[in-house]
């Protein structure tokens, strides 16, 4: 009798990798440190780490932490929209171009590559948005260079599109982990009611769970969570807190 064949399969693993052709978007990739009296402004990179405790915090049964992944991906919807308008007043500007000129991409002889570790689908939607951005970024560089646009009117746009991701950013970075669970809801105990005064009261069909995002996470608490119910608050700020320090390598984001 023949034995059974024993598949030991182990994970997978898509290797990933992001190339940008502008200083601008790599500026929005990495972020400003504080220094000088000037706030720090986060990144990318620092986006991508917070998404990764917002999606920690549903899997553990959170429902703000779902509320906060409803609106970052609502955000993130907006600014889409936002870029494909300035996307549109730089098309009827290229369109200026006589027919018998024939220009190429605008791309750089030194590109950087970044190599990509997400765990989080928002993450994802949000390098999508960067790359629109660096595109935008190449276009209207070659607009000023082949004098369809001045230096002010590139450098309102440049601005404009940063500061669509930069408010992206901004939202996410007001997230906090409750530290509750739907239960603790249901139970009205002691960790809900604090809960409530620090974050307020939420819809109610996302505090009963029948309205998630398309991308939130299967709920995992009642595996998760250890006897004394503080394992999970612990690890969720942990793994957010390391994510931060790193930076994550400013070129390394999350785990696939």
């Amino acid at each position: 009798m023949a034995e059974p064949i024993q598949l030991n399969l182990g994970a997978l693993r898509s290797v990933m990798d992001l190339t940008l052709h502008t200083h601008h978007a790599a500026r929005i990739w990495h972020g400003r440190t504080a220094s000088d009296g000037k706030n720090g402004i986060i990144g990318l990179s620092g986006f991508v780490g917070i998404m990764n405790k917002m999606k920690r915090g549903a899997e553990l049964d959170d429902p703000y932490s779902d509320w906060w992944i409803i609106q970052v991906e609502e955000k993130i919807a907006t600014c889409k929209v936002e870029l494909n308008l300035i996307q549109e007043k730089l098309d009827q500007v290229m369109s200026g171009l006589p027919p018998t000129l024939n220009i190429g991409d605008n791309l750089s002889v030194h590109p950087v590559k970044l190599p990509l570790f997400i765990n989080a689908q928002l993450g994802f939607m949000a390098v999508y948005l960067l790359t629109q951005f660096d595109e935008l970024a190449r276009r209207l560089l070659l607009a000023h260079h082949t004098a369809l646009i001045g230096r002010r009117d590139m450098e309102v746009w440049l601005n404009e599109g940063a500061h669509v991701l930069r408010s992206l950013f901004g939202l996410a970075q007001r997230f906090k982990y409750s530290g509750a669970a739907r239960d603790d809801f249901a139970a009205n105990n002691a960790r809900a009611r604090e809960a409530r005064e620090a974050f307020g009261e939420l819809p109610q069909d996302v505090l009963e769970g029948t309205r998630r995002s398309e991308f939130a996470p299967v709920i995992v608490r009642a595996k998760a969570q250890s006897a004394a119910g503080e394992w999970d608050i612990e690890t969720v700020s942990d793994s957010v807190e390391a994510s931060e320090r790193t930076g994550a390598d400013e070129s390394e984001v999350g785990e696939g």
